[in-house]
């Protein structure tokens, strides 16, 4: 096993430029952090090597190095001691047919970001669309909130506004998230079996030309303040439509 000891190490401060998002775009590569995540990142066909430490046990298949407690901690984004990490390619998916989807405008926090890719995991989303605005599912903390989530359910930017106007023709029902003078309360509104359901940015909402685009405008009801958190409110949207499926 090779072992690396320096930070000044070559592959070393290549590896650490995977921290910005024009490398990852550059290689198609990313790092993951973390047994669950790499683990998640093995299975789902995107290892492509680990780096661990002296206490650190990899068994699979995969190419690993050896490494000094400083380089791990230079590869590493997170306040605690790394132990392993890992190299992944960006995964490619297969077109499938799409009955649930999730759009998202303009969400800019990676938390939020990924803590959405979790819960579209979790209810059965069959495709994430993000408007160019979005933040980078592949910021290292998009990818730790998600928990592996960005190996599960495939994620595109794209214009949404043409986006929406497709599926409508499809045959999926658009519904957009504002208090708007259209807004329906979430439990009157008819909840059909093919849907996207459109989210907006943390401080602004959905951008008034892709409510005017909507199908439904719908507003969570609620006792006390106006607005949720997005990935809260998400998470609610996401399991009433789920359980009208069933």
């Amino acid at each position: 096993m090779n072992f690396i000891e320096s930070v000044q190490n070559k592959r070393i401060k290549e590896l650490t430029r995977l921290h910005t998002k024009k490398e990852r775009d550059k290689t198609g590569c990313f790092l993951v952090e973390g047994e669950h995540l790499v683990k998640e990142a093995f299975s789902a066909g995107c290892l492509q090597e680990v780096f661990i430490n002296k206490d650190t046990s990899w068994k699979e298949s995969i190419p690993s190095t050896l490494c000094s407690d400083a380089v791990l901690n230079k590869l590493s984004v997170q306040s605690s001691q790394a132990k392993i990490i890992g190299l992944c390619r960006k995964k490619e998916w297969d077109e499938k047919e799409e009955k649930q989807i999730l759009l998202l405008d303009s969400v800019q926090d990676p938390g939020n970001m990924g803590t959405l890719l979790r819960t579209a995991c979790a209810f059965g989303i069959d495709q994430v669309y993000c408007s160019m605005m979005c933040a980078d599912i592949y910021n290292p903390k998009t990818i730790q909130a998600s928990q592996g989530a960005i190996f599960h359910i495939p994620v595109c930017y794209t214009d949404l506004k043409s986006l929406i106007h497709k599926k409508q023709a499809e045959g999926l029902t658009i519904y957009g998230t504002s208090l708007h003078e259209r807004s329906l309360p979430l439990s009157k509104v008819e909840k059909k079996t093919s849907y996207g359901i459109v989210l907006g940015n943390e401080g602004n909402g959905v951008h008034r030309e892709l409510i005017d685009a909507c199908d439904v405008i719908v507003k969570i009801e609620m006792h006390a303040f106006e607005s949720l958190n997005v990935a809260i409110a998400g998470g609610i949207l996401m399991y009433e439509f789920d359980r009208n499926k069933g």
